[in-house]
């Protein structure tokens, strides 16, 4: 390209560009904190500050999903932790149930309270954080049991659900964990009916039938209920061993519980420790150096004054100066 300057002005020119450009970067590093605003000030190092900060999203991420299986594991354990104490009265009304003394009202009225706790323990299966059922597996929207008190089985329920909980929770680490138990794992255990020869039962269409387990928390205390209410003492004997069978199981099922929120804290520590280390890498590479820059801006400003100043007395004699 052809240009009217001559080589000295030129130059003036160039350099003043130069200036100019610290000037700007300086001003910009000031007023922002940041080394890199876009790609071009450092292409060389975008690949690995976009790395970083993707690690980190996914990393930020997996705590907000650690956070929540927090909740809900601490929901559990304090619903488990009513269960058992509701096994615990139920233990405890049994006992009093098996008093010769007492009559068939007495035993009778005794039902009531039965009842009470059957309903509470079905409260617990129906626990709800932010509006999930976290006992209904992977049909959290919905309850897994209601109460009923003819339902045939003797549970004194009915299951609206028996959807498996397949939700697993990451670790920093990478590796995954279990997230929950199910209504069905915790509170109704149920075994496969068979037959006098062993073979599985099945429905009218062909679906197997499945029995209350000695464990089912809603069995055993319906079957109290109704023994307490019938004043059927072998009942009553017999809905003991079943409570004490619950119970046993719940403290497993909160074993389960108190488990999962140890791993979840460690996994959140590690998860907060890996959040620290990639803000130190994404800081070392993106900020900037303050003082550095301030030096700089000083420098420039002081550079580009000095260079303005010269140019101005500079001689700007042409041919008719010599006319």
């Amino acid at each position: 390209m052809t240009t009217n300057l001559n080589p000295g002005n030129a130059l003036f020119l160039a350099n003043l560009n130069s200036v100019e450009r610290r000037l700007a970067d300086a001003n910009s590093q000031i007023s922002s904190g940041k080394r890199i605003n876009v790609a071009a000030d450092a292409p060389d190092q975008v690949d690995t500050l976009l790395q970083l900060r993707a690690n980190q999203q996914h990393n930020q991420q997996i705590q907000a999903n650690l956070t929540l299986a927090g909740t809900d594991a601490q929901s559990a354990d304090n619903a488990l932790t009513g269960a058992i104490a509701l096994m615990d009265r139920a233990t405890t009304l049994a006992a009093q149930g098996t008093d010769t003394t007492l009559t068939a009202d007495t035993r009778s009225s005794m039902a009531s309270e039965a009842q009470s706790l059957l309903e509470q323990m079905v409260s617990y299966s129906q626990t709800q954080v932010q509006g999930r059922y976290i006992f209904s597996g992977d049909q959290a929207e919905n309850a897994s049991y209601q109460l009923d008190l003819s339902a045939t089985d003797g549970s004194g329920v009915d299951g609206l659900t028996t959807a498996g909980s397949t939700r697993l929770i990451e670790d920093p680490s990478g590796g995954t964990f279990a997230a929950s138990k199910t209504a069905q794992q915790i509170f109704g255990p149920v075994t496969q009916a068979t037959d006098a020869s062993g073979n599985p039962l099945l429905d009218d269409n062909g679906n197997p039938v499945y029995n209350p387990a000695s464990n089912n928390a809603f069995a055993a205390l319906n079957g109290l209920r109704v023994a307490l209410q019938n004043n059927d003492m072998t009942g009553i004997r017999t809905a003991i061993d079943n409570i004490k069978q619950v119970s046993t199981h719940l403290n497993t099922m909160q074993g389960f519980y108190g488990s999962l929120e140890d791993r979840i804290q460690d996994a959140t520590n590690s998860a907060t420790s890996i959040n620290s280390k990639l803000e130190t890498e994404i800081s070392s590479i993106q900020d900037a150096d303050i003082p550095t820059a301030s030096l700089e801006l000083t420098q420039a400003t002081t550079q580009l004054e000095a260079a303005m100043t010269m140019q101005g007395k500079m001689p700007h004699s042409t041919l008719f100066s010599y006319l």
